[in-house]
């Protein structure tokens, strides 16, 4: 107690300044994911949770059900994880892949001595400024069957409309590009400085010993890039993973269920039909530990590479 009241009168300043936030972090982040944990070990839904009817109340009738939920979700019991879940990884791998291939290239390329420069890295991060709910809604009213740009495009030509947002397959396309054209901006912004850093001594002496533009960007490029690669790799996967607001708001409730990932399916379960808070609340904490999981093997590998 003795050392806690010395360490309040030499740093009070610094708890003054770090309360705020702690008390942010606890109320927005930390009561909803240990209420969220407690619903994961019952059987609440809309029926049976506390209520106000008018002046009267109804108390709730929940019970605890133990590991019951994670044993109907991990066993397969329900039917619904393991299809979102292979979507899910279908959906992460294929996102981060495509943006992190596209942000090397263009970063590689702004990197380079070139006209207009300033202009195109604007144009660049121009997506990444730009709210996501307003560039999504901006795709979706490009991809309208009926009233799109792209149909409009294409009829120019003489090829009829297409339904771009109808359909398994060409909603799961949709939802990627999207999803691509978001993230981007972010991996050109994070490589570019990558690039930058890297000593400009380093490809000069590759390029006196012959080496060609493919050979020094395979040999010292993409290793130098590497601790950038790392972190915006994982960002990039914990972010896709989670990624609600892309296929919610593009695809709405036009939607086959296919196209679902974990974290839009537990959402359904809780805001649509009749709430289930209990599985809801599962599928976010599973969600959370296979996140969780990902980023300790991530971490663990990429050390045990610096070592070596």
């Amino acid at each position: 107690m003795q050392r806690l009241r010395r360490s309040w009168e030499r740093h009070w300043y610094a708890w003054a300044m770090v309360g705020p936030v702690v008390v942010v972090i606890a109320v927005l982040v930390l009561y909803p994911l240990l209420y969220g944990l407690f619903l994961s070990f019952t059987d609440a839904n809309e029926a049976n949770v506390a209520k106000n009817i008018g002046a009267n109340h109804i108390p709730a009738t929940f019970h605890l059900v133990g590991l019951h939920n994670y044993w109907q979700v991990l066993s397969g019991a329900d039917g619904h994880f393991y299809p979102r879940l292979v979507w899910t990884i279908v959906w992460t791998v294929g996102c981060v892949a495509f943006t992190y291939g596209i942000g090397v290239g263009l970063a590689v390329l702004l990197n380079r001595p070139i006209r207009g420069k300033i202009f195109y890295r604007l144009a660049l991060i121009l997506p990444w400024a730009v709210p996501n709910f307003i560039g999504v809604y901006a795709w979706r009213l490009m991809l309208n069957g009926q009233y799109g740009v792209f149909n409009r495009i294409i009829g120019l030509v003489g090829i009829p409309g297409q339904a771009w947002l109808d359909g398994e397959t060409a909603q799961k396309v949709a939802v990627i590009i999207v999803n691509v054209w978001l993230g981007v901006p972010f991996m050109v912004v994070a490589l570019l400085g990558g690039l930058q850093s890297i000593p400009a001594e380093l490809h000069e002496a590759g390029e006196m010993d012959g080496a060609s533009p493919w050979q020094r960007f395979r040999s010292i490029t993409l290793p130098s890039l590497r601790p950038v690669s790392s972190t915006v790799i994982l960002l990039g996967t914990i972010w896709t993973f989670n990624m609600f607001n892309v296929i919610y708001l593009l695809l709405g409730q036009n939607t086959t269920g296919s196209t679902d990932i974990l974290v839009t399916y537990g959402y359904n379960l809780v805001f649509n039909g009749v709430a289930n808070y209990s599985m809801g609340s599962t599928y976010g904490i599973v969600v959370l530990l296979i996140l969780l999981g990902f980023s300790i093997f991530y971490g663990r590998r990429q050390l045990k590479e610096e070592q070596l």
